[in-house]
């Protein structure tokens, strides 16, 4: 049996009680070990098999899982934030299916949120926005032309992107070419939710400048979104005129009989 699981964003605390027994349960365990933090290789019991797939090819991964398929032994392979965003992981599930070995998947906290968590920051704000796009630019590894920052940036809508603070410059100006205004405020965190973790705000007109002089060149989401410094509508959730199936309006509303 092969366990997928998230291993959240950094934080060793932040994989789910799911996650952390899986790993803690393996006999063999596949990290990416570029991304995930070691402290939680801690969690795994003693003497299990752990290989570093950072330097490893899809076929080196596969090799590990054979092997220890061959053996009846449970794998772990860990994979940072949440494994359906930008994980890879679509190749290896397809591999073990033709293969007939099982496998499952436990998600994990994305670095999207946790870089919502550093920011102190609800991306969907009502009368600012009710999207969140997740997306990255295009660089080594090719985009759909409909789903180019530029394009994205028509729908006014919060954008979380990652893999793409190495090109912040080229990203500001697709996003200002596809509608967002240069004051647009705009948020870069690097290796949200671990111990240096770093923030770095502006807007989309002087936020190239300000990545390049905290040099942060890699590991960072970028957020652009009018919800980082905006007046907006309180939620109609809470509103005590807004009645809904747990709670009747205990006041009228303000435009009733209009």
């Amino acid at each position: 049996m092969v366990h997928i699981v998230g291993a959240g964003p950094g934080d060793p605390e932040l994989i789910t009680r799911k996650g952390a027994r899986l790993l803690a349960e393996a006999d063999v365990v596949i990290y990416a070990g570029s991304l995930v933090n070691p402290a939680l290789l801690d969690l795994c019991k003693e003497g299990a098999e752990i290989h570093d797939s950072a330097g490893m090819t899809l076929d080196d991964v596969l090799a590990v899982v054979d092997a220890a398929e061959a053996k009846g032994l449970t794998t772990v392979r860990l994979h940072t934030g949440d494994p359906a965003v930008y994980g890879a992981i679509q190749e290896q599930m397809d591999a073990w299916r033709k293969k007939g070995i099982s496998y499952d998947v436990t998600p994990g906290v994305s670095s999207c949120f946790a870089a919502a968590a550093a920011l102190k920051q609800e991306y969907t704000l009502p009368g600012i926005s009710q999207t969140l796009i997740i997306t990255r630019g295009a660089g080594r590894t090719p985009v759909p032309e409909p789903e180019r920052l530029q394009s994205l940036a028509q729908h006014g809508a919060t954008m979380c992107i990652y893999l793409s603070v190495s090109m912040i410059d080229e990203v500001a100006k697709e996003l200002i070419a596809g509608g967002y205004e240069k004051a647009t405020p705009i948020a870069v965190v690097q290796r949200a939710s671990w111990p240096d973790e770093q923030i770095v705000r502006g807007t989309l007109a002087d936020i190239a400048e300000k990545v390049r002089a905290a040099g942060i060149t890699r590991q960072a989401m970028i957020v652009v979104s009018r919800c980082l410094d905006a007046d907006y509508d309180l939620s109609r959730l809470y509103a005590p005129e807004f009645s809904h199936g747990y709670r009747q309006a205990s006041a009228p509303a303000a435009d009733a009989g209009k």
